[in-house]
Formats: C-alpha cells, sequence, structure tokens
C-alpha cells in the first residue's frame, strides 16, 4: 500500500514537471511566433530605433520662451534631465513599482492579475508604452485581446534591451495624452500649470501621474475632486514606497489642484497673428528645402524648432497695449453710436450697408461650410436669419447668447480693430507682432494682410526726398498759401489744389513747423519740387513694396499700405538711411537640433547718413510741437486717451496720421533702436469715429505706442534706448532754425544801415 502510494506521489511529481515544462515550452512557443510576426506585424529595429513620435513644431522666441506650436498632436518632447524627480519618482510608486527589477514583463504582477483579478494592473511600464508606440487601443474582442498583450510583452523585451530604464520613462511621459491639447509631459505641465516640467512641484506631479489611468476620465478641467482623490492615491503610493514620509503625504494631500490653465490652440497664447503668419511662410519653405530623402518636412509632426526674432516679453507687452487702449476707445465709440440711425455706419446708404453685410455673410465660415455641402442661397438665406446658440466676443470676457448669425456680423462690425508692429532698424529684426484685437474671433492681420490708407504718415517720405535730393534744411521756410499743381503737368484729370486741415494758412512756415502740424499746402510744394516720381522711388527703397502710383496726392498719403511696410519703411531713418529687410526668424532646426537654416538679411543703401538724421531731425518735431505732443505733456486730456500722460522726456521720431472722415488713425514713433507703428480703425471705412477730436491718429493710435512703449522702458531687462540719435560728424545741413533767425536779423540790420547811408549820400548831394 504504501509503495503503490509512492508510486502515485511519483507520477504527481513527473506530471507535475512535466505540465510546468510544456506550459513553459508553450509560452516560449508563443513568444517565438509572436516574434515572428505570427500575432501581427512587430517594429523593425529602425522603427524601435525612431519611433513615431509625431511631433509639434515648436515656436521659439529671441529670449528662449515658446509661443506656440504647429501639431497634429500638441507634442514637444523633454530630456531626461529635464523631468523632475519628484515626477519620476511618483510615476514609479504608481504604475510600476518593481520597474527598475524587471526587464520588460513582470511575472510576479501578471500572476497576481491572473490568480486575483481586481487586484491591480499587470501592464508595465515599458508595456504601456510599447501599447502606445506600436500596439494601439486595446481591442474588445478577448482572441485579439490576447494577441495583441502577447505582442505587447515581446515589444517591451525588446524596447528594454534598446533602451535605458531612463530613456523609458522619458519615452512614456513625452508620449502620452494628458487631453485638452496636453500630449506629452511638457505640453501637460505647461497647459495645466503654466510652468516648465523641471519647475512641477509635487503635488502637481502627483496629478499629473494621477491622470495616466485614464485621461479621459480624470480630467481636471471636468472633475476637480474626483483628480484631487485620484491625485492623492498617488501621494499614498509615494509613501508607501518610502519616497514621502507620511507626514509630507498628509500635508500635501490637503492642498488644492492649483491649476493655472493656460490653454496652446492655434488662437491662444503670445503672438496668434505672427504665428499664423509664420505658418504661410513655412508651408512655402518646406517645399524649397526637402529632407535628405526628398520627401518634405511636415510642420505638424516632424517636430522643427523655428527660432524667431519676436521677442516674448515686447510681445505680451504689445498685446497689452492693444487691449488696454482699444477696449477704452470701444467705450467711447459705442456711446457715440447711441446717436447714429446707421450705426455703426456713417456715411454711406441703406444699400451700401446690405452690401456689406452680404460680403461679411460670404466670407463666414457659416456660408464656406453651408456653401460647400451644396446648401441652397435660399438655405443659407433662412439659416442666417434663424436665431441659434453661439459664443461672442465682448470685452468684458465671452458671452454665450442666442441671436442670428446675421446679426452676430452687425455685433462685430462694432469693433474698432488695431495693429501694432516694431521692428530693430539695425536688424531688421521684428519684436513685437500684434494683428488684432482677438485672434480666435477677428482673422484678418492688420500687420500684413490689411493695407489702409496712410496719410500723413506717408509726408517724411517727400521730406526725406527733397533733403536727399535738394539738401533742404528743417529750418527753410516755405509760404503757407494755397497751392496748385496743374493737371499737365504730371498726367491728371483735373488741377490739383490740397487744403489744410481747418483751412488755416498764413505766413511762412519752417520745414519743421511744417511737419509737426502736418500742413498739406508745404507738403504739396515740396513734391512739386523733387516730383512723384522720385518720392515713389524713395520709398519703395526704404520698404515699401507696394507698387507706388507716383501722382502729387501720394504727399498726402493717398495710398493703401501695410502697418508693416511702414514700420519698415520708417526703421531706414533710424539706421542711418541704410534698409534692413524685416526678419521673423535666425534660424531653422529639425528634431535632432541639426541647423536645416540661417537667414540673413538683405540691406541696401537707400539715403545718406546726413540724410536720414535730418528727417528724424524734422519728425522729433512732431513729437515736440506738433500732433505728437501729448507724449510729453501733462495738461488735462479726455479719458479716451488712455493711459495718459505719459511724461516721455527722451528723443522720439514721430509721426500721426489720419485719414479722410477718420477712417484711419495711425502713429509711428521712433527710437533709436526700435520703429514702432500702430494702425486703428473700423473692419470697413465707413466705420469711424464722427469727429477728429476721438478719430485723429493722435487718440486712434498713439495712446497705445505710448502705453507699449512706457511697459518697454520699465523692463530694464530689455535695453531700449532713451538716448539722442546719433549725429554724424560731419553734417552739412544747418538744424539750427534760432542761429538762422538771429543771421537773418543781423543781415536786415546791416540792409537798413546801407540803405540810410545811400540815403544821407542822397541828401547830402
Amino acid at each position: 500500500m504504501t509503495e503503490k502510494k509512492v508510486n502515485n506521489f511519483g507520477k504527481f511529481i513527473k506530471w507535475f514537471w512535466i505540465t510546468i515544462g510544456a506550459g513553459l515550452a508553450i509560452i516560449c512557443f508563443i513568444f517565438l511566433l509572436a516574434s515572428w510576426g505570427a500575432f501581427g506585424k512587430l517594429p523593425t529595429f529602425e522603427q524601435l530605433e525612431n519611433p513615431e513620435n509625431n511631433l509639434a513644431t515648436e515656436i521659439i522666441s529671441t529670449d528662449g520662451k515658446t509661443l506656440g506650436k504647429y501639431a497634429d498632436e500638441n507634442r514637444t518632447p523633454v530630456k531626461y534631465k529635464d523631468l523632475p524627480e519628484n515626477l519620476i519618482k511618483a510615476l514609479v510608486a504608481t504604475e510600476d513599482e518593481r520597474f527598475y527589477q524587471h526587464s520588460g514583463i513582470d511575472f510576479r504582477g501578471t500572476a497576481r492579475a491572473f490568480l486575483k483579478p481586481g487586484s491591480g494592473g499587470a501592464s508595465t511600464i515599458t508595456q504601456q508604452l510599447a501599447k502606445m508606440l506600436f500596439t494601439g487601443k486595446a481591442s474588445r474582442n478577448i482572441v485579439m485581446r490576447v494577441k495583441q498583450k502577447i505582442k505587447e510583452w515581446v515589444v517591451a523585451t525588446k524596447l528594454e534591451r534598446q533602451y535605458t530604464k531612463q530613456e523609458i520613462l522619458t519615452m512614456y511621459l513625452n508620449k502620452y495624452d494628458f487631453l485638452n491639447q496636453a500630449v506629452g509631459i511638457r505640453s501637460a505641465s505647461r497647459i495645466y500649470f503654466g510652468k516648465e516640467p523641471i519647475e512641477l512641484e509635487m503635488h502637481e506631479s502627483a496629478m499629473l501621474v494621477g491622470m495616466l489611468k485614464n485621461s479621459s476620465l480624470y480630467n481636471p478641467l471636468r472633475r476637480e475632486q474626483m483628480v484631487k482623490d485620484r491625485r492623492n492615491v498617488v501621494l499614498k503610493q509615494m509613501e508607501r514606497n518610502d519616497y514621502i514620509t507620511e507626514q509630507q503625504k498628509d500635508s500635501l494631500q490637503k492642498l488644492s489642484l492649483d491649476l493655472n490653465y493656460t490653454p496652446e490652440s492655434h488662437s491662444d497664447g503670445l503672438a496668434t497673428y505672427f504665428r499664423e503668419h509664420l505658418r504661410g511662410f513655412l508651408k512655402g519653405w518646406v517645399k524649397r528645402n526637402p529632407k535628405p530623402d526628398g520627401t518634405e518636412y511636415n510642420i505638424y509632426r516632424d517636430g522643427l524648432k523655428i527660432y524667431t526674432t519676436i521677442d516674448s516679453r515686447m510681445q505680451q507687452y504689445a498685446e497689452e497695449a492693444v487691449q488696454e487702449h482699444v477696449s477704452n476707445l470701444q467705450k467711447f465709440f459705442y456711446e457715440e453710436q447711441k446717436r447714429n440711425r446707421q450705426a455703426p455706419f456713417y456715411d454711406i446708404d441703406k444699400s451700401e450697408i446690405k452690401k456689406i453685410i452680404n460680403r461679411a455673410k460670404r466670407n463666414s465660415d457659416r456660408y464656406k461650410r453651408m456653401n460647400a455641402n451644396g446648401k441652397s442661397d435660399k438655405e443659407i438665406e433662412k439659416s442666417f436669419n434663424t436665431k441659434t446658440e453661439m459664443r461672442i466676443f465682448t470685452w468684458k470676457g465671452n458671452r454665450d447668447t442666442i441671436m442670428t448669425p446675421y446679426d452676430s456680423i452687425r455685433h462685430y462690425k462694432y469693433f474698432l480693430r488695431s495693429g501694432l508692429v516694431s521692428i530693430e532698424p539695425q536688424t531688421g529684426h521684428i519684436k513685437a507682432w500684434v494683428g488684432g484685437i482677438n485672434n480666435k474671433y477677428f482673422k484678418y492681420d492688420a500687420v500684413e494682410q490689411q493695407k489702409r490708407q496712410v496719410g500723413s504718415t506717408f509726408k517724411p517720405f517727400v521730406y526725406a526726398t527733397a533733403i536727399n535730393q535738394l539738401k533742404r534744411s528743417p529750418c527753410d521756410k516755405l509760404p503757407n498759401t494755397p497751392y496748385t499743381i496743374p493737371k499737365e503737368k504730371y498726367g491728371m484729370d483735373q488741377d490739383w489744389t490740397p487744403k489744410n486741415a481747418g483751412n488755416k494758412y498764413g505766413g511762412e512756415l519752417t520745414l519743421k513747423q511744417a511737419l509737426a502740424g502736418s500742413v498739406n499746402v508745404i507738403t504739396a510744394r515740396l513734391i512739386d519740387e523733387v516730383s512723384p516720381i522720385n518720392v515713389a522711388r524713395l520709398a519703395e527703397s526704404a520698404g515699401i513694396s507696394t507698387k507706388i502710383e507716383a501722382n502729387p496726392s501720394i504727399a498726402l498719403g493717398a495710398i493703401d499700405l501695410s502697418l508693416l511696410e511702414m514700420v519698415s519703411a520708417y526703421s531706414t531713418f533710424a539706421n542711418k538711411g541704410m534698409r534692413v529687410t524685416p526678419m521673423m526668424i535666425t534660424h531653422i532646426e529639425d528634431k535632432n537640433g541639426t541647423v536645416l537654416e540661417t537667414f540673413v538679411p538683405e540691406t541696401k543703401e537707400v539715403l545718406s547718413e546726413e540724410s536720414a538724421y535730418v528727417i528724424l531731425n524734422l519728425m522729433e518735431g512732431v513729437t515736440q510741437a506738433g500732433s505728437g505732443v501729448r507724449l510729453r505733456t501733462t495738461f488735462p486730456r479726455g479719458k479716451f486717451i488712455t493711459g495718459y500722460p505719459y511724461k516721455f522726456n527722451n528723443p522720439i521720431a514721430g509721426k500721426t496720421g489720419t485719414t479722410q472722415n477718420q477712417s484711419d488713425g495711425w502713429f509711428m514713433g521712433i527710437v533709436p533702436n526700435l520703429a514702432t507703428g500702430v494702425w486703428t480703425g473700423g473692419e470697413d471705412r465707413s466705420i469711424h469715429f464722427a469727429g477728429i477730436d476721438k478719430g485723429q491718429g493722435a487718440a486712434m493710435s498713439l495712446p497705445t505706442w505710448a502705453i507699449f512703449m512706457r511697459k518697454c522702458y520699465e523692463d530694464k531687462s530689455l535695453d531700449i534706448s532713451k538716448e539722442a540719435f546719433e549725429k554724424p560728424d560731419d553734417i552739412s545741413i544747418n538744424l539750427d532754425c534760432n542761429k538762422v533767425e538771429d543771421d537773418n536779423l543781423e543781415e536786415g540790420e546791416e540792409d537798413n544801415k546801407e540803405e540810410k547811408k545811400e540815403e544821407q549820400k542822397d541828401t547830402d548831394f
């Protein structure tokens, strides 16, 4: 009996080991089949070396800040050294406690999950990475899911052989989608906390690690308490694994989430209009600069780094300045429109208003979408007359409302638009670019896309031509009387006799006084002296790319130009007459840091250094005694002059511009190392202030320039110059108008003496 029991036990042991051996053999065979691709294609060695990461192209400011990204997925990878230790500890403690002990598969965890369902996930961090990179979303079909799991195991072991533990952790955090356009740990830390990953505090790291379980479920923007509870589980895991003490855990669990939500869509963040303009440039650049294999770079997937000339600090100040002034000015515009029966339009009849509204309808996304879907005109018209829920822009914040699309068109017509661009004259670097008041609701870029009549801001080109060509002095005097240019002289349809503002005439004025007062008749005399063709040539050489029709009316700015063109051309005056083409990119790198192209501006001489300095001297008169004098004065002004008084006391060369009916208000201002221009007006020329008081450039745009410059001067790290413009050593043109007056007085006294002597001689005779 005993012998029989022994034999039975021996058989049991034998079959036990046979079963174990067979099981191991089957597992090995399954792994072998999987490695041969029996359960689906596996990644190649090259794919393991370079897993597809769908990397965002990053736009970087000259001071090293990320301005935005172009992406299918908003992902910018970081290196292990850029990750805080508290984040790594939180990740390992929560997702894979034995991460540093296994080689891709945690057999102990797998056995626990198999024998005790619900005791915890069996997937290691490496397996989760393999799933994200190569096997995809889990299938609901149990057979397919088993196949996927086997593939994950095989890929995980390959990843462990290919990469270090640090690299696997970094790849995992760079790949995970944290929701709300936050793909990868860098985007997540920037979007949820407004900081770089290395700056994350422990409770912030714990929240992000908590989201790894299921970011759709643990969405901090929708389920704050649930996310907080999950974060506290992570902190508990850290305490359990001896990464923090119980006291630390308890104190950290009491903290709120402290979110600082900073969205990073194409319409959010800094320099949105600039980024959109840059996108258009890059679409052409990738066609001209293919990869080594001949294919095009994809700006949404290839992880390019675009190093721009924009300074994030100056861009921030510029956007703040535009918003501060235009939001204030808008209040006065609204108040005025209460008395306007055709608000917000002036000077046009109902049929013209209807044309404007219909044009806006056809340009709308709604119309384009319905038209593309084959909807009839009748159906589209009905849709535009049907009230619907929508979110609209207001200066007090976006507002949910119900209105017809036609009503929304009219709502947006009320808003004044504005643009600002700032250029460093010596390098051509564009330092700030504000194309409008809100890129999400107002797409049209007032810096480069839009061209509007420039008014008196064009006059300096007339004066510059006279100075450069005829050596005119700021002290030269011309009669302030009506002046007519006959039509035959320049092939015009009729004689041209411009009028001064307010019909004020009489006496003589120096050129400096005439430009400061924006006197039209003297500008007309000057353009007739030098001829319109020469003014047009100089303006185009200085940076105006639009073809200028050479007729006398350009002297008063009867030409449509972009703000970028104007500031670029004004920069030539500040750079001693040397034209430098505007630059927005310094260089472009691929995802590995290889420089693909370095950009260098073109330069050419337009004016002599002496002429450039003299025109600056003339324009200084505008801010000393002319239409720009409110930059310096302190006596009371209307509340629509936002931020007044400004109390600038440094040299500033400037020029205001106001077009017919106050449709456009301009201000161009220059200091030695910065040229900045501002335009403000309605979307249509018939949308404007009724009177000159609020509608002139000195009220519409000068305050934005002043607020921007004040912010720049307050930031000492920017080093914006307050010095005088550099004067050439040998200057032959007289700039001292007081000396001219004294000389004229002395000459007059000598003439009087000679006349008396002659009279005495006659008497004696």
